[in-house]
């Protein structure tokens, strides 16, 4: 058994590491299998060798990430223990503003990567399985671009492909037909801006969320362009996409190649793209990995266990 103590300035730092009832300290306790004691100002760590030097790892660094940015949430501690856990590099990324007052972080190297390439090119295509961030991290840099005044408007796009149902048999006219396809894309807006807020930027066509194909025939200036489950897009629908970029633009395309709804036989534009736009100037191309994956932790062990099966039929 093995013991360290960390000491703290004050007691609002204190209450910051433990979160409120000790949640943070509670989650820390079950990840890394260690007891978190407090006394006099002091976190004391107890358990085996390396469970404590990981704990005090991760102590020590939602210590200092408190102390530079005043605030810690549960994002920050899930995404720091994940790091410690896997021996990576604990990623110290921009913040992304959006409206209402929150900061959201990328929380693995992989994500950090994927927004630092949003930030520095004007086209990023973007893979990787499901619960990576694609559309939450684009939505957030799209909403920080918005509120900064880097761009006048934002265009959220997805195809209306049948994932093995109809379209035809749902009720409604075709708008009430796309809005389930659109529904990912709006539920990542509400959780960034105030929903009066939505309905007026919608109204005064600030937002506007669309299908693909409604984008043909367009030209897009200083807008901010995301396509969500660019994976189900055509090799022609996807050039068709792309240039629709006007002056002042910026696109960001992602999706999950392993979940294509096109077609047996047809190629994913996703794919056929970040191929052939490989290394030019102002585009990027981002893979994101099993290890990227920050939804509920049992999401990464069914991706887990599917990839496990589709290799051995392989």
């Amino acid at each position: 058994m093995s013991q360290t103590t960390i000491s703290v300035v004050n007691s609002r730092t204190l209450l910051s590491l433990l979160g409120t009832c000790d949640r943070h300290a509670r989650k820390i306790r079950a990840a890394l299998d260690v007891n978190i004691s407090t006394s006099d100002g002091h976190i004391y760590v107890d358990g085996s060798e390396k469970a404590v030097a990981d704990a005090t790892r991760v102590l020590e660094q939602l210590r200092s990430h408190a102390q530079r940015h005043r605030e810690l949430d549960d994002s920050d501690v899930d995404r720091i223990l994940a790091e410690v856990k896997q021996g990576r590099k604990v990623s110290e990324s921009h913040p992304i503003n959006v409206f209402t007052g929150r900061q959201i972080r990328p929380r693995t190297e992989g994500q950090a990567r994927y927004t630092k390439a949003i930030r520095k090119n004007n086209v990023v295509l973007c893979s990787g399985p499901a619960g990576t961030g694609k559309t939450y991290l684009a939505v957030a840099m799209a909403v920080a671009a918005l509120k900064a005044e880097d761009v006048r408007k934002i265009v959220l796009v997805r195809p209306a492909v049948e994932a093995g149902e109809s379209l035809g048999f749902l009720p409604g006219d075709l708008q009430a037909k796309i809005n389930p396809y659109l529904r990912p894309l709006m539920d990542a807006l509400q959780e960034m801006i105030d929903h009066d807020m939505i309905q007026k930027y919608k109204e005064d066509d600030v937002i506007e969320v669309i299908p693909l194909a409604y984008m043909r025939g367009r030209t897009l200036n200083n807008a901010f362009i995301i396509l969500d489950e660019a994976q189900n897009t055509t090799i022609e629908q996807m050039k068709m996409f792309l240039t629709r970029m006007g002056n002042g633009s910026k696109i960001v395309a992602s999706g999950d190649t392993s979940q294509i709804d096109l077609n047996e036989g047809t190629k994913s534009g996703l794919i056929d793209g970040m191929t052939r736009l490989k290394g030019i100037d102002g585009i990027a191309t981002v893979g994101l990995k099993d290890k990227d994956i920050v939804r509920h932790p049992l999401v990464q062990r069914i991706v887990n266990a599917y990839d496990r099966t589709s290799r051995k039929r392989r």
